[in-house]
């Protein structure tokens, strides 16, 4: 894991800033060009440094790379284990945390485009010679949800099988809106507020017809 000093009195120390500014930089080249399709050398051109600076400030470019995805990774990570930290003991409680979820990763990755970006590459083999990479970095959301949901699968309310299916295709289902939005009428991508308002009323009404759990999917998300 990177370390990020500070100087006395809690201020970033030059270093701290250096390598945050690597760290984002890194991601947005990796996001747009895949791991393959950089090098090292091109990253520290990019940053205004040469290949040493970048080594002793994070380490080579696997190393970049994993600090990329531990960048994006993490807060979303955070605020989910917050979001599905409620009670599941009877179908309606474990229906309006699985509308959290869904609503928590549509926002994340509405706001953080470089994710989707990085997880397609994946999907396309690339950095396909580091491993782990989905069960450290992808995999920890699923897992999440299915955990806070163990209790309505014990109870028989929910099946074990349709739940790790559907939250698969709802992140799926969310990438791939997130990168190219719909098509309109006239053949234009569009992802407009009007658009994001009803993909995420699909989600709600794909988790409540999918588990059959109580509440009517035809019912719009309650608003703030």
């Amino acid at each position: 894991m990177t370390y990020v000093p500070t100087a006395p009195g809690g201020l970033m120390s030059d270093v701290a800033r250096q390598t945050e500014m690597l760290e984002e930089l890194a991601t947005r080249l990796f996001s747009a060009l895949g791991y393959d399709g950089i090098s090292i050398g091109e990253i520290a051109e990019a940053a205004g440094l040469d290949v040493a600076q970048v080594n002793n400030l994070i380490g080579d470019k696997q190393d970049l790379y994993l600090a990329a995805l531990r960048r994006l990774s993490r807060p979303s990570i955070e605020v989910l284990g917050k979001v599905v930290g409620g009670p599941t003991e009877d179908p309606e409680q474990s229906v309006l945390i699985l509308h959290r979820a869904a609503d928590h990763y549509l926002d994340f990755c509405l706001d953080n485009s470089d994710s989707v970006k990085m997880t397609f590459q994946r999907v396309l083999h690339d950095a396909g010679d580091i491993e782990d990479v989905e069960r450290k970095y992808m995999h920890p959301h699923i897992q999440l949800i299915r955990e806070a949901l163990a209790p309505a699968v014990a109870a028989g309310y929910i099946d074990e099988e349709d739940l790790l299916f559907l939250l698969w295709t709802m992140q799926w289902c969310v990438h791939s809106f997130c990168q190219g939005g719909i098509l309109d009428e006239n053949g234009a991508r569009t992802r407009t507020p009007i658009v994001v308002a009803r993909f995420r009323r699909y989600l709600h009404r794909l988790v409540d017809r999918t588990l059959t759990l109580p509440g009517d999917p035809r019912k719009p998300p309650a608003g703030p």
